[in-house]
């Protein structure tokens, strides 16, 4: 954007634009590290703001939230001061894939979001519009506004959401805005692409927004929030309470004949959307398409809010004309007379192909521009908040002279995230899931401060208090795993073993013992009376580590054979078109994602074992 009345409004270390998941964490990463950070966003009311769901966590995202925490992040203590309710998701299932997911007051998250950066030391927030990119010598030297002020850095954060060039898309109207009304942004994106992105066009959308009192719940099942688990936050010793439930109701074969009946008005299928949507968070439309044999869809009713009667329907995303919307809404139990305050809709907005980033997620034509967020292709709240404090820590990080920190796939969700993205990138919205992470069965989310707390206070991000949590709670668990060991006599456990279909013992038994024999940690405690005092947190990982060792060794075995490729680092400046044995397929994709070291290179698409064969056989006689 061409402006003739430029001027230096302000001077820092680093930039961060846009004030979502993602820009929130990278701010406060960047500032709690000691960076002077200016935070810009197009509207400070859109701080932290929950767009789509109003819930954090979820299947494989509760797993990030806890990460996130253990690193030294906001997002988890936000989530457990502003819910609504909280619940253990697949509690049926085995311990790698349980998650936490809460459902979040809206306006209460983002304002108290706000309030945390609002106080946090070296961080100021700029409501303005990031026009250009300032760049010198290949290094990044400012941001300037739309209004012509410029901001002079050393480092920018890229996490513009769905605001690149945002458009709300319901029915046939298109309308210029970022998320709910929102203002988009119109200027940015020609900078990014002079400096060399590549971008495209993704979607994403939103089911309406219904009045809480026009709803008939007693056609609808409850769905009350848990008691007995622990919060997201390491630094929190209880749950949230539960405020308000929610509620379950479906669609049915009416509701899929409105829909099917008025298919061609469907933007998704008229031609109106052209870009590429969510595969894992489809539209009502592309459910009732793709799954013809399904006679219903679950609809969760989820309030907004303990301050407003606005109703989110999950599961009912659509961008239907408004009277389409109007008729499949009240064709659904529990809604047949439900008021839409907010009607669905659907976006587009502009992003990246993160196969021009780095996994520090800096790229790689500029020094000092880092992305993270949806302009990196992802979707959800916690995979941004992920990206964003990995992005903001790196760039702090190099402003102060120091290694990167990049976490491998066997180490966190967060490693796996971005190593997705940076080696095999992504041509759909991007979703964590649990199935992503090989090594899950050690990644799980009850001990994510073990496996990070560590690492955060190395980088500067932990702080003492976070600490010494972290201390105290490894002390507890190892304590407890020693007296798992205690030995119960043949005669105090044979009727209790009795109970589980074990005949009597040869001799004494151990807790330990009766733990691998699948009897669960609170009947031996209701039984003897023992282990009271510990926390459920230590409780439950104690119980796993028991339960699961066999599982956890057979692990740690498969993840010491893979950071063998991991430990063989690649120089920067190879150039693979002159190593003589790699196919050009290999040597194309070598030398666009340039990987850090064997194992990552061997995760590209397009480079085969008999590639990393080559490059293991070159890398030894470069050092001889």
């Amino acid at each position: 954007m061409e402006n003739t009345h430029e001027f230096l409004e302000y001077a820092a270390d680093a930039v961060v634009v846009g004030a979502g998941h993602a820009g929130c964490e990278a701010a406060l990463a960047l500032a709690r590290t000691g960076m002077n950070t200016a935070l810009l966003t197009l509207n400070l009311d859109s701080i932290a703001f929950l767009p789509c769901n109003p819930s954090i966590g979820g299947t494989a995202k509760g797993h990030l939230v806890r990460e996130i925490d253990a690193l030294g992040g906001e997002m988890g203590i936000v989530a457990d001061d502003t819910a609504l309710q909280i619940r253990m998701l697949n509690v049926g299932k085995g311990a790698a894939v349980q998650s936490l997911r809460a459902q979040s007051d809206k306006n209460a998250y983002h304002r108290e979001m706000k309030r945390v950066l609002e106080n946090t030391k070296n961080l100021r927030i700029i409501q303005a519009e990031a026009s250009e990119i300032l760049v010198e010598n290949g290094k990044c030297t400012g941001v300037k506004t739309s209004y012509g002020g410029i901001i002079t850095c050393r480092a920018v954060i890229l996490c513009t959401g769905v605001y690149l060039n945002g458009e709300t898309i319901t029915g046939h109207v298109v309308q210029k805005s970022g998320p709910n009304g929102f203002a988009p942004a119109t200027y940015l994106t020609e900078s990014l692409i002079k400096l060399g992105f590549q971008v495209r066009r993704f979607k994403t959308g939103t089911p309406a927004r219904l009045d809480g009192r026009t709803i008939d719940y007693s056609k609808c099942e409850i769905q009350n929030g848990d008691t007995d688990i622990y919060p997201f936050s390491f630094m929190h010793d209880q749950a949230p309470k539960n405020k308000l439930p929610c509620y379950l109701t479906y669609t049915n074969l009416t509701t899929h004949e409105i829909i099917m009946e008025n298919l061609d008005r469907s933007p998704l299928y008229n031609g109106v959307i052209q870009s590429t949507g969510p595969r894992y968070c489809p539209s009502i439309e592309t459910k009732v398409v793709r799954f013809k044999d399904k006679e219903r869809h679950q609809i969760f009713l989820e309030p907004e809010g303990a301050d407003t009667l606005e109703v989110y329907a999950q599961g009912l995303s659509t961008s239907m004309p408004h009277d389409v919307q109007r008729a499949m809404y009240s064709s659904v139990a529990g809604l047949e007379n439900a008021d839409i305050v907010r009607y669905g809709y659907a976006i587009e907005y502009d992003c990246i192909d993160t196969l021009d980033v780095l996994p520090t997620l800096e790229f790689k034509k500029v020094e000092g521009v880092y992305t993270a967020g949806q302009i990196n292709g992802t979707s959800g709240y916690e995979e941004a908040a992920a990206q964003g404090l990995m992005a903001g820590l790196n760039a702090s990080l190099k402003l102060r002279g120091l290694p990167p920190f990049v976490l491998r796939r066997d180490e966190a969700y967060i490693g796996v995230l971005i190593d997705d993205l940076v080696t095999k990138g992504t041509d759909e919205p991007y979703r964590m899931m649990t199935s992503r992470a090989e090594h899950r069965i050690c990644l799980r989310q009850d001990n994510a401060d073990f496996r990070l707390t560590e690492k955060g206070k190395e980088v500067g991000l932990v702080t003492e208090e976070r600490y010494q949590r972290y201390l105290q709670r490894k002390a507890k668990y190892e304590e407890l795993l020693a007296l798992l060991q205690t030995r119960v006599p043949q005669k105090e456990c044979a009727e209790f073993l009795s109970r589980y279909g074990y005949g009597e013992p040869n001799g004494s038994v151990s807790y330990s013992d009766m733990l691998k024999r699948s009897i669960p940690l609170k009947d031996i405690m209701a039984e003897y009376g023992v282990f009271h005092e510990y926390a459920r947190d230590v409780l439950e990982t104690a119980e796993i580590t028991v339960r699961y060792e066999g599982y956890l060794k057979q692990g740690l075995e498969i993840i010491e054979r893979a950071k063998r490729l991991e430990d063989k680092l690649l120089p920067a400046d190879i150039d693979y078109s002159e190593i003589k044995g790699l196919r050009l397929e290999a040597q194309e994709k070598l030398n666009r994602i340039r990987p850090f070291n064997l194992g990552q290179a061997g995760r590209i698409s397009g480079v085969n074992p008999a590639d990393i064969s080559v490059l293991m056989v070159w890398l030894s006689t470069r050092k001889s």
